[in-house]
């Protein structure tokens, strides 16, 4: 008689949560497989065996990550104002961030370093803000490079988010700045 599986789904998605929450809140050198099975209740071999080891955990959640800002961005409607889409991207990305912020920490400000890979791949999630300043720049809304257009965007959208998230800007101050800062970098990129 073979051994019963213990390795399951469950105890895939218990380390995927301790990941998650650890890499979000601990530097990356100090986050021990043994650490990991032991929030997650279960035994270090699960990590090697479900995973092959701490870093395709940690691959595994930054993919996680990555599919759910992809999905919430994708999710934006595409109206007749590109500007506007743009505005509505910028709303979902900081929506995702605040309702997913340790995923969002480990994407951007905690185990991994964001690195632009130059290609964008059809599960980017900047894929849909590069699409919608090509189409305002098609429509001559907007004057510049698209990759360019987006960083700057981006930086300014992820300095509020992290802000806020960090517990620097409270959220009537944080949402005043979104409503006028993403706005202003749009002017500033305005044909």
């Amino acid at each position: 008689m073979g051994r019963p599986r213990t390795n399951d789904d469950t105890v895939k998605e218990h380390l995927i949560a301790s990941a998650t929450e650890m890499f979000a809140t601990r530097p990356r050198e100090s986050v021990t497989i043994r650490a990991l099975a032991a929030a997650a209740g279960t035994a270090t071999a699960a990590v090697y065996s479900l995973f092959g080891g701490k870093d395709g955990l940690v691959a595994e959640v930054r993919n996680r990550a990555v599919a759910g800002l992809y999905q919430e961005l994708s999710s934006v409607a595409v109206s007749d104002d590109p500007l506007a889409d743009i505005y509505a991207l910028a709303v979902a990305y900081r929506r995702w961030g605040r309702d997913h912020r340790h995923l969002y920490m480990v994407l951007f400000g905690g185990v991994q370093s964001f690195e632009p890979s130059g290609e964008v791949g059809a599960g980017d999630p900047v894929r849909p803000l590069i699409e919608t300043i090509d189409r305002a720049l098609s429509a001559s809304l907007l004057s510049g490079e698209a990759t360019s257009i987006a960083l700057s965007l981006w930086v300014t959208l992820h300095g509020l988010l992290t802000l806020e998230l960090a517990g620097a800007l409270d959220t009537a101050t944080a949402e005043t700045a979104f409503g006028s800062a993403i706005p202003a970098a749009l002017r500033g990129w305005a044909a």
